[in-house]
């Protein structure tokens, strides 16, 4: 999780903005349930009056309820009304101050309320109509004995259903003073109705405005994943190519990022949400009163418990999905490339059973993760669902009680389920997180992981170039192997001459001339350019001496001409013509439509194997380097194309290094220096000639691949040499 989150601060201005919104639309949300409460409470059962005190009530009114009040209360309840005839007309209109008032007058006039509507009403008269001052006063003081009793029975009544008695007294006075009450009724029912129609348009909008930069955010992660993914594979040397496998690679740079960017996004969305709605449904709910707070606790509790067993059960299957993906990702690309080999050799069936366990594994793996997560919501559905009917049950009893209202108890049950969908929205991301996690560790694994080839912290600067390449004493071997590959090279490779070198099948001949552009670097000894080591030169400087043509031709999408300026960007077309003429490809790009602008698939595909080879040499021509190194790259041509393109190349790149990489003697026949390998050691060196006669590998060579006349021997030395 704390990788995920990482991602995420480089946008925290945004997230800032999205808390601010989700805030805003919890406030909304936790809003409404509240209206409704006020619509059945206030709206419907009050008739739209709100508060204790009536806005007017008759003079006979006025005088009976200064009977239940203390000294203090009546002078507050004569300061608030003024005289109009026999109508007192209430003077405060502030909302805060009618509430206060609400709160110091409720128990007189609820007790002039009760008393009102009693069916024995002698009391009642008895005091409307005192005898004498000393009779008023004694019935005065009887009354206000009473309220100690009074006040004792309100107290056990909630706050809400104490002030709908206040406001059922505050109608009858209403309506006995003239004033119409139904039209206030109505008034209310519309500015509340209004209300909650404004407050689900502002969550509309909140709500757009959320995803809008939820998604920008996500898409930014991705941007960035993508970006460092990329960026760190680039800079890989072979040794970490050799660690994370292509298919590995690239599972991590698409479906793992994708995971991380839909994770966000729901993070931003649901899961910043959700604690936001949950404490504010929490706080909501103690403000009602209601006195069920056990029950949500309680349901809580048992989503914990459920979403617990579901994910200690899917855990273990969502880290092996990852897996599964890059396996089947491996499959698919290994069928996909050698796709020709397999119809040749007949195999189509063998392969598609191949790949069908990897499906099969994968879809396995998949349907149980989703077949038990497919339990999450119908037991989600059932906790809330008998959470509804406990707090009707409940509720139920308390408003037979009358310690609530139905009111309120609507108002309980939505916050109850605003709480418990807060949970979850967190369970359904536990379906996600888990596998974004591990998504997440993958990706950080390429990101973390430094290439073990990298520029000096202080590097040489080039300051000639001359191209002289020199091994002294290099040793190598392959990270994590326990023997070296190569042993104690050593050679000298000219400007202006060739360096061949040539070995049996697995000698180390490709090793030696990837160790030159520091494709790995050597275990022991040193590599110097221009008397420079190149670990001392920056890669760039290095690589720009080079002209590198690897045993396998690779080209990219686009034209000819595009690939023949992926080494130098600003070679003319007269340049890159000349290349090719040396490469010997003019005559099949001219005999080609759009000659040079001829389209080139991806890898090359629509081009055979002696035209991608050309096509490669050509590149590296074009780049018109100080060294040239062609690792077995004049393979797949025939003879006399092989000829003319070392003659050709000979008489035009005079004052380069030429390294060339061979399996045929005849391709290295003219070259100044050749190197033998045999099991990773220089076993002989000169030119042609002198190998023939000091190096018994090179004799063997020779002999297994040309003849005694071309070789220069008469039949009789061969047979003796035999």
């Amino acid at each position: 999780m704390s990788k995920i989150f990482k991602n995420m601060i480089p946008y925290w201005k945004s997230i800032v903005i999205i808390i601010a919104l989700l805030f805003v639309q919890a406030w909304c949300d936790l809003s409404l349930p509240s209206y409704t409460s006020d619509i059945i409470d206030v709206g419907i059962q009050n008739y739209g009056v709100e508060h204790v005190v009536p806005e007017a009530l008759t003079a006979d009114e006025f005088e009976t309820a200064e009977l239940f009040m203390t000294d203090e209360e009546a002078d507050l309840w004569e300061s608030i009304y003024e005289q109009d005839g026999d109508i007192y007309r209430l003077q405060v209109t502030a909302e805060s101050e009618l509430n206060e008032i609400d709160d110091t007058l409720a128990v007189p006039l609820i007790m002039n309320y009760q008393m009102s509507v009693m069916e024995d009403s002698a009391v009642k008269e008895h005091v409307a109509k005192p005898t004498g001052a000393d009779a008023g006063t004694l019935e005065k003081d009887t009354l206000l004995s009473m309220r100690d009793s009074m006040e004792d029975t309100i107290d056990t009544m909630g706050s809400s259903l104490v002030k709908s008695m206040g406001a059922a007294y505050a109608v009858s006075c209403d309506k006995a003073a003239g004033l119409d009450v139904e039209k206030i009724q109505k008034n209310y029912l519309v500015t509340a109705g209004l209300k909650m129609v404004g407050m689900a348009l502002m969550i509309g909008i909140v709500t757009v405005l959320v995803g809008f930069f939820a998604s920008r955010v996500g898409a930014g992660i991705g941007r960035t994943l993508r970006e460092k993914v990329f960026k760190q594979v680039v800079g890989f040397s072979n040794a970490e190519m050799d660690k994370f496998s292509t298919a590995s690679l690239i599972t991590r740079s698409t479906n793992d990022i994708q995971q991380i960017q839909m994770v966000s996004v729901m993070l931003l969305r649901m899961v910043a949400y959700a604690p936001i709605l949950g404490v504010g449904g929490v706080l909501k709910v103690m403000q009602t009163g209601a006195g069920m707070g056990w029950i949500i606790v309680l349901a809580i509790l048992v989503i914990l418990g459920y979403v617990m067993v579901l994910m200690a059960v899917t855990m273990p299957k969502f880290q092996l999905m990852q897996k599964l993906v890059d396996n089947i990702n491996l499959v698919s690309r290994e069928i996909l490339t050698g796709l020709s080999v397999i119809r040749a050799f007949g195999r189509e069936k063998k392969e598609e059973d191949r790949f069908d366990v990897a499906n099969k594994n994968l879809t396995k793996t998949m349907l149980f993760t989703n077949r038990v997560m497919t339990f999450m919501m119908p037991g989600m559905m059932m906790i809330m669902n008998v959470l509804s009917v406990g707090i009707v049950w409940v509720g139920a009893h308390k408003i037979d009680a009358g310690t609530m209202q139905v009111g309120a108890m609507t108002a309980f049950i939505t916050y109850a389920m605003m709480i418990v969908m807060s949970f979850l929205m967190l369970t359904m991301m536990s379906i996600m997180l888990p596998r974004a996690a591990v998504a997440a560790d993958r990706i950080d694994e390429v990101i973390q992981t430094e290439s073990s080839i990298h520029d000096a912290k202080e590097p040489e600067k080039v300051t000639t170039h001359n191209g002289v390449v020199k091994f002294s004493h290099v040793n190598f071997k392959y990270p994590g192997a326990e023997e070296d590959v190569l042993h104690d090279i050593d050679f000298t490779a000219e400007p202006g001459q060739t360096t061949a070198i040539i070995g049996s099948t697995g000698c180390g001949k490709s090793t030696l001339v990837n160790l030159i552009p520091r494709l790995y670097d050597v275990t022991d000894g040193s590599i110097t350019l221009d008397g420079k080591d190149i670990r001392n030169i920056t890669m760039s400087d290095l690589r720009d001496e080079i002209g590198f043509v690897p045993q396998k031709g690779v080209l990219f999408s686009g034209t000819i001409a595009s690939n023949l300026r992926f080494g130098k960007d600003d070679a003319t077309d007269e340049e890159i013509k000349k290349a090719a003429e040396i490469a010997q490809a003019t005559e099949f790009i001219e005999a080609k439509d759009d000659k040079y602008e001829s389209a080139i698939a991806q890898g090359g595909s629509n081009v055979s194997g002696g035209q991608k080879q050309r096509l490669a040499i050509a590149r590296a021509i074009a780049k018109d380097p100080k060294i040239f190194i062609f690792d077995d790259s004049f393979s797949a041509l025939d003879l006399k194309t092989d000829a003319a393109l070392r003659k050709a190349l000979a008489e035009n790149v005079k004052d380069s290094t030429v390294i060339i990489v061979a399996q045929r003697i005849s391709t290295i026949l003219h070259a100044e220096q050749i190197l033998v390998l045999d099991d990773g050691k220089i076993v002989g060196k000169g030119t042609h000639e002198e190998l023939l006669k000091s190096c018994e590998v090179y004799q063997q060579i020779a002999k297994s691949q040309l003849s005694a006349k071309e070789l220069g021997l008469e039949e009789s030395e061969v047979a003796l040499n035999e």
